[in-house]
């Protein structure tokens, strides 16, 4: 599955489904980097990285996006049904929920407002499905920058949860709050 959508100001947007043995190395490097380090896998290794994609890869509950504007890699997309991951275990999941993860890892000059305009794409991408009806995201506590963002799109912050890797805020984007937010002049 592929994704487009032309942003304003920015350029294509594209999804496309990581391909382990091709994305490996890449990804390796976004989430090794220092500035990633809430994506939790700092020490892993470049074949340990290509064996955690290509287990997703193999999965029907979760998917691993490449995003890319106008061509260029930068950022890391996925995908999950909160019922079939740990975070699942840790509040009562809705029908119509879907879960989140995003890593951006652009080059300096593609950074400026890349985030504002990647995070509704994203949604629409999710929501473009009507059986979604919730986006569930669950960062890092300390994620400052992260809980800053997800306040500004709209999303609710609920309880902070206990994740085998991390101590986790759960927040959720319901369709209805961001078609209206959307639908507002001044968004």
């Amino acid at each position: 599955m592929s994704y487009r959508e032309q942003i304003p100001d920015l350029g294509a947007l594209t999804l496309e489904p990581v391909r382990p043995d091709t994305h490996a190395e890449l990804l390796h490097g976004w989430v090794t980097a220092s500035r990633n380090g809430f994506w939790g896998m700092g020490a892993h290794t470049l074949d340990e990285v290509r064996e955690i994609y290509a287990f997703l890869d193999g999965l029907d509950t979760h998917h691993a996006f490449l995003i890319r504007l106008d061509g260029e890699p930068v950022g890391l997309f996925q995908t999950y049904r909160p019922e079939a991951d740990p975070v699942g275990e840790r509040y009562l999941v809705q029908p119509g929920d879907v879960g989140m993860h995003l890593l951006l890892h652009p080059p300096r000059r593609l950074a400026r407002g890349l985030t504002a305009a990647v995070g509704p794409a994203l949604a629409r991408f999710l929501l473009r499905d009507p059986a979604v009806r919730r986006i569930v995201v669950e960062p890092d506590v300390r994620n400052e920058a992260a809980l800053r963002r997800l306040r500004v799109e709209g999303f609710t912050f609920a309880d902070e949860i206990e994740l085998p890797e991390k101590r986790a805020q759960l927040a959720f984007l319901t369709r209805e709050r961001f078609e209206g937010a959307r639908s507002t002049p001044d968004r």
